[in-house]
């Protein structure tokens, strides 16, 4: 199994990257702040204005370590690595079946994972919450049953993405009464992106963006185009493939890292900003998250399909690894993570 290599996260404004014996330096101001080895560092993200140079490039791409560009909220602006890894049998394989019944299949087991991990943090919220917000969230969580039934009876991706749609309705209709807050601009009311409108939903974008740079190294790693997807259509610029697999992570890794935030008080109203119409999350608060996410990826749980103990962190890799099995005919079907 894959070792869970480390992500260095750029938060400093005009900071620079270079490299100097085997090593990942950061200076800020002229001041060399960190030097990490190369060879435990699995990618590094930059979210402010950074500075590399050439041969800084040049190392990353040698050392197989991604190298990605985002706006100071969150929005992917580029990617910089290596050799693609893999064989290209296995990429024409994935190619080769977009739009068949095969991914149509693969499509169906993702939002089979996705509806079952959304039940799954609703019933543990209602086991948690008080009686009226406990009753909506087992409602919820019923009507989530009844879109898995449809699901499966569905014909067609498009008719799968009009469940999906209805699905993810249902559940962030319930997100409110899963937060424990008296904090009234602590709200999610909706579920709203570019830009976010309130807070909460500012932070689970934030969060997103995290998992979808571990979902796209995990793809990258095991030789997988993050590019080509089954559910999200294909669109220049877009790694649909990553969206695919992510769907079914949001869920047990994303929302219930967000939930416990909120109602730890770990996260509150004045961590924010407002900028360009829009909700930001303050760059102190962004540290604090990121060193939550990054302890939390080292947890370890027993993986439900391979049964094998694996960090938090290895699961996008796992799933990445399961799909790549069953595009080479090594596995019957694509199985879903779901969070027991």
């Amino acid at each position: 199994m894959k070792k869970l290599g480390n992500v260095l996260y750029i938060l400093t404004e005009d900071s620079y990257l270079y490299c100097q014996n085997e090593t990942i330096a950061v200076k800020i101001g002229g001041a060399e702040k960190v030097r990490i080895p190369a060879h435990t560092v699995e990618s590094i993200i930059c979210l402010k204005n950074t500075t590399v140079t050439t041969p800084f490039i040049g190392f990353c791409g040698e050392h197989g370590i991604s190298l990605s560009f985002h706006s100071d909220s969150g929005r992917f602006l580029g990617r910089i690595y290596g050799g693609v890894n893999g064989n290209v049998l296995l990429r024409k394989k994935q190619y080769d079946i977009i739009g068949t019944p095969a991914s149509a299949e693969i499509v169906r087991n993702i939002l089979s994972g996705k509806f079952a991990n959304s039940r799954n943090v609703l019933l543990k919220s209602a086991r948690d919450n008080a009686e009226k917000s406990s009753q909506a969230l087992r409602h919820a969580a019923e009507m989530l049953s009844d879109s898995f039934g449809r699901l499966m009876k569905a014909e067609s991706i498009d008719a799968m993405r009009g469940i999906e749609g209805s699905a993810a309705s249902i559940y962030f209709g319930a997100f409110d009464e899963m937060l424990k807050t008296d904090d009234c601009d602590m709200k999610f009311e909706r579920r709203s992106r570019r830009p976010p409108e309130n807070r909460v939903n500012a932070l689970l974008s934030f969060v997103y963006m995290l998992l979808k740079n571990d979902v796209c190294s995990a793809l990258e790693s095991v030789g997988l185009d993050p590019a080509a997807g089954y559910l999200h259509a294909l669109r220049p610029g877009r790694e649909s493939l990553a969206l695919d697999i992510m769907e079914e992570l949001r869920a047990p890794l994303c929302d219930r890292f967000v939930i416990s935030m909120i109602n730890l008080r770990e996260i509150k109203s004045d961590d924010f900003s407002v900028e360009n119409g829009g909700i930001m999350l303050g760059d102190k608060a962004r540290r604090t998250v990121i060193d939550r996410w990054q302890k939390r990826k080292k947890e370890e749980i027993t993986h439900p399909f391979l049964n094998e103990k694996i960090p938090i962190g290895l699961i996008p890799y796992c799933q990445a690894m399961l799909l790549g099995r069953h595009l080479r005919g090594d596995l019957d079907g694509y199985p879903p993570f779901v969070w027991r």
